[in-house]
């Protein structure tokens, strides 16, 4: 009896591991460095200096969710923050490019080569997307579900500062498989833009997050994350698969 139950108690050990190995195999986490500036407001070019003066690791985005959408281009990024702010640099090689998309006004980024971030930055239900083609045009919305999102206007997204080194202007799709585009967009996020939530200071913080590469309506679509998505279809509004995303 005494060998039974010490087996029985390994068992139910070796069960316990094994979960606990899954989930860390499900969610991962990023843990990002605080860096500041002489200035509150930095200019996107600041920004851009920062990430390689203060050597801010990359992170790739190569996660294949879905079957049947084969086209992989190599994407990474790497992200930042300070006491007002959340910034972001992205940088892509990829042999196809698309920017419809020439302005934020009417912008369905998703369907260009896109570059996506959503995050819950509060201790709510409420969710973001950031979404931007390759040029840095895009939208920003918030909400709780996926069907019932506030989709926020040119007077929040233009505090939303970006560059791309693509330029500003829209050209259509460009292809050189020979020698792929590659291509750096950064991003600086000012906290105040979530504004359906309560965001207490980042310093100390863990939240949820996720970071997308993806193109509907490019030649090859396809739909790359960095933490793994466990849904039978294309959908990156998946709160409950978000990974974690850790403020020193």
């Amino acid at each position: 009896m005494t060998i039974l139950l010490c087996l029985i108690a390994d068992m139910a050990l070796a069960q316990e591991v094994a979960f606990s190995g899954k989930m860390n195999e499900k969610y991962k986490t990023l843990v990002v460095r605080e860096v500041r500036f002489n200035t509150p407001v930095p200019s996107i070019q600041m920004v851009d200096s920062m990430f390689n003066r203060e050597d801010i690791p990359f992170n790739a985005i190569d996660v294949e969710n879905w079957e049947g959408y084969e086209y992989h281009p190599q994407v990474r990024f790497r992200m930042a923050w300070s006491e007002n702010e959340i910034y972001l640099q992205y940088q892509v090689k990829e042999p196809v490019v698309k920017a419809v998309y020439g302005s934020d006004t009417g912008a369905l980024p998703y369907k260009d080569s896109c570059l996506e971030f959503f995050s819950v930055p509060a201790a709510d239900s409420i969710y973001y997307n950031l979404e931007l083609n390759c040029i840095a045009k895009g939208t920003f919305a918030g909400g709780a579900k996926r069907s019932d999102r506030t989709r926020f206007g040119e007077d929040v997204l233009s505090k939303i500062r970006r560059h791309s080194t693509l330029g500003s202007e829209a050209f259509g799709v460009m292809e050189n498989h020979e020698k792929p585009f590659e291509y750096t967009v950064t991003v600086a996020i000012p906290l105040e833009v979530f504004s359906l939530s309560k965001v207490e200071p980042l310093k100390g913080r863990t939240i949820r997050a996720n970071f997308y590469k993806c193109g509907d309506e490019m030649p090859q679509p396809h739909y790359l994350s960095w933490n793994p998505i466990g849904t039978e279809r294309p959908n990156f509004h998946t709160p409950e698969y978000f990974g974690y995303v850790k403020f020193e």
